[in-house]
């Protein structure tokens, strides 16, 4: 298992933090994500094969912007 931080951009509340957890965790290499939408930033549970260019097009075909 490994972790990632992602700073993510234009989320606002709770609803847009329920948006990206939804769409991240519907990757099936993805355990778990945890959007803090004050620290602009994803905490994200995930087995060893992830694709991190997948992760971003995922949260940017949701509407928000990953921080490289």
């Amino acid at each position: 298992m490994q972790e990632f931080v992602l700073q993510v951009t234009g989320m606002m509340c709770p609803h847009c933090e329920a948006n990206v957890k939804k769409c991240l965790e519907a990757l099936p290499e993805i355990v778990q994500a945890v959007p803090n939408h004050q620290e602009n930033k994803v905490v994200i549970q995930a087995n060893s094969n992830l694709n991190l260019e997948e992760v971003k097009q995922a949260i940017c075909k949701a509407g928000y912007q990953v921080l490289d």
